[in-house]
């Protein structure tokens, strides 16, 4: 009589549907890249506005209050109204899904991303970069999409990764080092970090500045749909 070979447990398939797909960290790594992109085309190409980093965006419309030159007080407030609108829907979203599969509710949250900058991509290939149709819809949804996913990335809480703002991330970076008395256990995740948003910009600006505002769009729009598809719901 012969006896089938144990199987170890690790040989079989997971189960679990949030283990399947790509961990969250790089996918959070690449959404930073995109963000360094939004913000070059929405900076470099819409007037001096931010439509992923708010705390630049605040500093922006305080400059544009005052009248300095090359700001605009209705383009940024345009930007703070539609990711704050964004982000209240995220939270919302989050809510609701964030108790089941990270996995699915992350997928859903990216492909509404994509969703939403392949339209502003759309309206910037059909109309020119400085229409004002152009600019109002470009900066309207990529700053609702940006709120919808920081509200994503904030709930998800994984250390050291927001895709968008980079002020704390720098701080930890300096003052957990070795040089500033720490451990320096997370500086690796946080100067990728740092080097995802760098490259992000610098390829938006060189897009930008060679090809106009519709072709990061669409870079941008490509990215996010890729990592809706292939995110995990684990770290």
């Amino acid at each position: 009589m012969t006896t089938e070979p144990a199987h170890d447990a690790a040989d079989e398939p997971t189960k679990d549907p949030d283990s399947r797909g790509v961990p969250l960290v790089p996918v959070l790594l690449a959404l930073t890249v995109v963000s360094g992109l939004i913000d070059a085309v929405s900076y470099l190409g819409l007037g001096h506005v931010f439509t992923a980093n708010m705390t630049g965006n605040v500093v922006v419309l305080g400059f544009a209050a005052a009248g300095a030159p090359g700001f605009s007080v209705p383009h940024t407030a345009t930007s703070l109204g539609c990711f704050l609108a964004g982000a209240a829907v995220g939270g919302r979203v989050s809510r609701r899904l964030g108790t089941g599969s990270r996995r699915t509710w992350t997928r859903a949250t990216l492909g509404a991303e994509a969703a939403l900058v392949g339209v502003s991509a759309a309206v910037a290939f059909a109309a020119p970069d400085h229409a004002p149709v152009t600019v109002y819809s470009v900066i309207a949804l990529t700053a609702f999409a940006m709120g919808l996913r920081n509200a994503t990335v904030r709930r998800l809480g994984v250390a050291d990764l927001t895709t968008t703002v980079l002020t704390m991330t720098l701080t930890g970076l300096a003052s957990d080092s070795r040089a500033g008395g720490g451990a320096g256990t997370r500086s690796p995740r946080r100067t990728a970090s740092v080097v995802a948003m760098v490259v992000g910009a610098a390829l938006g600006a060189w897009l930008v500045l060679h090809h106009g505002i519709a072709v990061p769009l669409l870079v941008a729009t490509v990215a996010v749909g890729i990592l809706a598809l292939i995110t995990s719901g684990r770290e």
